[in-house]
Order: C-alpha cells, then sequence, then structure tokens
C-alpha cells in the first residue's frame, strides 16, 4: 500500500468512508427503480405517487425517472404528492414536492396530509397507488383524530421524543392519534391497488412502524398504547387521553377488506447499507464485524456496553482480535433530562469515548443516515484517541456534557461534528468502530 492509499484508509477517514458507503447503498436513485412496478401491472390506469418521509423526495424523483415515458419524454399518467422534510426536496415534474416541520410536526405536514387524501378519492379498481414511505414520515404527515387539533399532536411528539420510549413504541401512540396512519390511508385509497415502496429506518424492518404505517394494518390497539404512555410517565393533554381511554382511536385492523389489494415492497433496510460499508472495510485489508442492524437502549448505555466490546477486543483478542472494524445500526433514545439539544448518536458516542478513556488503538464514528441527529442538522461525530485529551484542554468536562445531554455541543466545540448536509436517504443510526486501525504515518497500531 503506497503511502496515498494508506492515507486515504487512515482510521479516520476510512470510518468516514464507510458511512458514506452505508449511504450511497441506500441511496433512492440506486434502490428504487427495481421495485417499481411494471406498466403491465398499472395497465389503463393511473399511477397516482403519494408518500412521506425525509426520502419521499428522493424516492418520487427515482420514480420519475425511470417509469416508463410518453411521445414527449415526460413519465406517462403519473400524478401525485409527497411530504418531505424542510431541506429534502428535489426537482419532480409530476408529482408535487411539499416540505414541513420534522421532529415536531407543523401546518404545512397537515395541509400535505389532507391534499393526499383528497388525491386519493374517488379511485377507480384499475388505478395504482404508488406509496413512498421512509423515516420521518409519522411527523410529516400529522393528521389528527376528530376532536384534537395539530396542537394536540405536536404536544405529543415533543413528550414523546423526551420520554426515552422507543421507535416502536412511540409509533403505537401515534398510530391511535392519527386519521391518516395505522392503515387509513390505504383504506382511503380503496378499491384502488395500493404497492408501498419502504425504505427502512427502524430496528426489525417492521413495516408498521416506518412512517407509523399509513397503508399498512395495524395489529396493536388503543390499549397497547395508553400502556405506553403510563409506562414512560408521558404527560398528555386531557383530549388525547379520552381518546385513548374511549377507544375511538382504533386503526385499520389485519383482515380489513379495504386493506386486501394493498402490498408493501422493502426497497433499502439497515442491514443493506451494513453490509455495504462491511464490503468497504474488507476491501481496505479489514476483518468486519457486524454486532447487529436493531440495536436499541439509552444511547449513553449501548455506547458502555459497545466499549466494553471494543476494549475487550482491543486488550484481549476477544471476541475478535485486532486490527478490525465493528459495524452496527438500530436506533437509541436519549431521556432528555438536562440543558443539552440531545443527539443519540452524539450521546451514545460521548458514552463510549468517556468509557474507552483514551485508548491508543480505538477510533469510531457514529451518525443518523439522514444527516440529522436529533433536532440538529448534524448528522453525528467522529472519536479517536486523543478526543478526550483535547477536550480537557479546551476546558470542556466530557462527564459534564455527558450528564447535560450535550453531545452536540461537546463534539462542535472539538470540530469533530460529522456534517452532511440533507441525505435524502435514512436507514437508521450507523456506528463503526475501528480497532487497530493502521496509521498512514506509524504503520499498524494493532
Amino acid at each position: 500500500m503506497n503511502r496515498m492509499d494508506a492515507t486515504a484508509w487512515a482510521p479516520a477517514h476510512l470510518l468516514r468512508r464507510l458511512f458514506d458507503a452505508a449511504l450511497a447503498a441506500a441511496q433512492p436513485a440506486r434502490c428504487v427503480p427495481p421495485h417499481l412496478p411494471t406498466p403491465e401491472e398499472v395497465g389503463a390506469g393511473r399511477l397516482v405517487v403519494i408518500g412521506a418521509g425525509k426520502a419521499s423526495a428522493a424516492m418520487a424523483q427515482a420514480v420519475e425517472r425511470h417509469w416508463v415515458v410518453d411521445s414527449a419524454g415526460d413519465p406517462a399518467c403519473i400524478c401525485g404528492l409527497v411530504v418531505t422534510r424542510y431541506g429534502h426536496a428535489v426537482p419532480c415534474e409530476r408529482v408535487t414536492i411539499v416540505e414541513a416541520g420534522h421532529p415536531v410536526p407543523d401546518e404545512a405536514g397537515l395541509h400535505a396530509a389532507h391534499r393526499m387524501l383528497q388525491l386519493v378519492e374517488g379511485l377507480r379498481t384499475n388505478d395504482v397507488v404508488l406509496c413512498l414511505m421512509s423515516g420521518g414520515g409519522s411527523a410529516l404527515l400529522p393528521l389528527p383524530l376528530e376532536g384534537l387539533t395539530l396542537a394536540h399532536e405536536q404536544a405529543v411528539h415533543r413528550a414523546l421524543l423526551a420520554s426515552g420510549a422507543t421507535i416502536s413504541d412511540m409509533n403505537t401512540v401515534r398510530r391511535h392519534l392519527s386519521a391518516i396512519k395505522g392503515g387509513r390511508l390505504a383504506a382511503a385509497c380503496h378499491p384502488a391497488r395500493v404497492i408501498t415502496l419502504l425504505l427502512s429506518d427502524v430496528p426489525g424492518d417492521r413495516p408498521i412502524d416506518i412512517a407509523s404505517g399509513p397503508t399498512v394494518a395495524d395489529p396493536t390497539t388503543c390499549a397497547d398504547a395508553l400502556a405506553i404512555v403510563r409506562r414512560y410517565g408521558v404527560d398528555l393533554p386531557q383530549p388525547v387521553l379520552e381518546v385513548l381511554q374511549s377507544g375511538r382511536g382504533e386503526s385499520v385492523k389485519p383482515g380489513d377488506p379495504r386493506l386486501a389489494r394493498a402490498e408493501l415492497r422493502m426497497v433499502a433496510t439497515p442491514q443493506m447499507a451494513l453490509e455495504a460499508a462491511a464490503a468497504l472495510a474488507r476491501e481496505a485489508g479489514y476483518a468486519v464485524h457486524i454486532l447487529g442492524d436493531a440495536l436499541e437502549g439509552e444511547a449513553r448505555d449501548v455506547g458502555k456496553v459497545l466499549a466494553g466490546i471494543a476494549l475487550q477486543v482491543a486488550e484481549r483478542g476477544q471476541p475478535f482480535t485486532s486490527p478490525c472494524v465493528l459495524l452496527s445500526g438500530g436506533e437509541t433514545t436519549v431521556t432528555v433530562r438536562g440543558q443539552g439539544r440531545g443527539g443519540r448518536n452524539v450521546e451514545c458516542l460521548l458514552a463510549f469515548a468517556i468509557a474507552t478513556g483514551g485508548h491508543p488503538r480505538i477510533h469510531a464514528l457514529m451518525a443518523d443516515t439522514d444527516g440529522v441527529d436529533g433536532l440538529d442538522e448534524i448528522a453525528g461525530a467522529v472519536m479517536g484517541p486523543q478526543t478526550l485529551a483535547r477536550a480537557w484542554a479546551c476546558g470542556v468536562r466530557p462527564i459534564d456534557a455527558l450528564t447535560d445531554n450535550d453531545g452536540h455541543g461537546f463534539f462542535g466545540a472539538l470540530g469533530d461534528a460529522l456534517l452532511t448536509g440533507p441525505t435524502l436517504t435514512n436507514v437508521n443510526d450507523f456506528r463503526a468502530i475501528g480497532v487497530g486501525l493502521r496509521d498512514p504515518i506509524g504503520g499498524s497500531k494493532a
């Protein structure tokens, strides 16, 4: 390996390249076209494109660019509307792109949800609805049940985000307060055929949890949602509690005939992204171990566990020998108790850095594949053996930052924040840990 190659594979550069490989594998332009319905499937009917999520606009663009064209060279028979996060829109010709608020819903999302239901009114049996769903759709497509308001839905989202609830639990609550989630959107499309393309950002790739399942039958109940609220001590407005207690928020259940013509196609998952990163790490000459694509729990606790594994590898050669790369995905949570801005990846990485104690052979990158970690337009951060020493030298106390849920402030002060801008995809968290990676100057650190 020459010096140029060695620099390219240096620890920090390698971890960033692994992250980029994961993002590339989940780009809609790459993963959507193979799953599009054929012209024969659509037949003489219309193709109505709807959807929501951080990747939905890029997914719609992929549909337009790969669908059949008419004599004028334009996508034929397409109309539709998708809603994405502010800053995540891309140009489309036939599908209207609406930008709205995330992670807290806003008026733009509410208006888009109303328009979407109007768009699918009166469809016929020979029409096909192509629904493009990705992470973030729960907030981007708000439509409160009768008797509730957008303000109620905003309060629910804020309370759930601060509670430490898992994404599955949060979405169970959301589905039972919505007029469009939990299968209700697919029911509104009846009798048309509904094909949903899913870009998964949830542990286990459960369709009902991606954007809270607008086109998916929901086996959970209002009683389940109420139990979750009580378990996490979530303080909800009284009208919201009444909906759950009365049972009038029940969603569309399995076996409902309105969903008989609804089907699901998974186009990208966290596992696919991890495998793409693993392939690149092997190309660089490292053994790779995927620890799991669905790790959950409090971010700081997961960080400590990953640190324990990394230290055991570095010091004992167990359960893996170094040099190696450890990859994982999933979605951790942050119970915000301090004055910081949260961010599950930076909180996990800060806890990891503290627990590894500046070990000379351990590097790590942790980031959200949508480019937004928590409420901040920052994907995540990187750390290395000198991270803690650099923080102390500039007067930043790592343990104080962790206690205050201020991972973003910590890594921002060091210049180690990872900024990508909108990535136009979302396959959950990405974590890469390097143990004993080669140094371009000093050679092997194993």
